[in-house]
């Protein structure tokens, strides 16, 4: 695959990981490009980051289409008129069609904020917590059509403290975000991460199990 990386980021919100991926690529710039930041919403802060960082950026309101799948497909449009080899989903509050993910199979990520396949879905910090959990963390994986189902790749963990809430928790998790979700994408640009056969795979061997960030700073 020829470098840099054209990848593209959809976001719903403030963008945080967003600006991770920016800042590691002024650090890595042979490596990827964002050539395109989509946002359902219009007033989403990080389209804001986006325009700061010189970023081509675009608002698609999903509520001016019928289906989830008119939607979609607009989305699709934009994606590929700008030849994108990686979708990066960062924050992006929408459910796909399985057409969309099928399209994009093998060349999208997803960061989840919990250790998949624990708490799927919304609210995953207060689940930790109302779990008893000692621990809980983040997941980068493949999308697939199954929701957060696709295979992981990495995962970084944080203590929960008897003290934490949702939103402290949330903190913990945002700053292991931040340092996790470009080092996969750097992966993925180098060719050492790649989907085949259903899986993850890194460095031509299949993972039978997540890389996790605190092992991996020799990799």
């Amino acid at each position: 695959m020829k470098l840099p990386l054209r990848i593209a980021v959809l976001i719903s919100g403030s963008g945080s990981n967003l600006q991770a991926i920016i800042e590691y690529q002024k650090q890595h710039p042979e490596l990827y490009e964002i050539v395109l930041v989509l946002s359902n919403k219009a007033d989403a802060y990080g389209l804001v980051r986006a325009q700061n960082a010189g970023i081509e950026h675009l608002a698609i309101d999903h509520r001016n289409y019928p289906d989830r799948a008119a939607f979609d497909a607009a989305l699709q449009k934009e994606l590929d008129a700008k030849q994108v080899d990686l979708v990066v989903l960062a924050g992006f509050m929408r459910i796909l069609t399985d057409g969309f993910t099928e399209h994009y199979l093998g060349r999208m990520l997803n960061i989840h904020p919990s250790l998949l396949p624990k708490y799927p879905g919304l609210d995953t910090h207060q689940k930790a917590i109302d779990a008893g959990d000692s621990k809980h963390g983040l997941s980068v994986h493949f999308v697939t059509p199954e929701l957060d189902g696709g295979p992981v790749v990495l995962q970084a963990t944080v203590d929960v403290s008897p003290k934490d809430n949702a939103q402290s928790l949330q903190h913990k998790v945002h700053l292991k975000e931040h340092l996790a979700y470009p080092r996969v994408i750097a992966w993925f640009a180098q060719g050492k991460l790649k989907y085949q056969n259903g899986q993850a795979w890194f460095n031509q061997n299949p993972l039978e199990k997540p890389l996790q960030y605190e092992e991996i700073e020799s990799i």
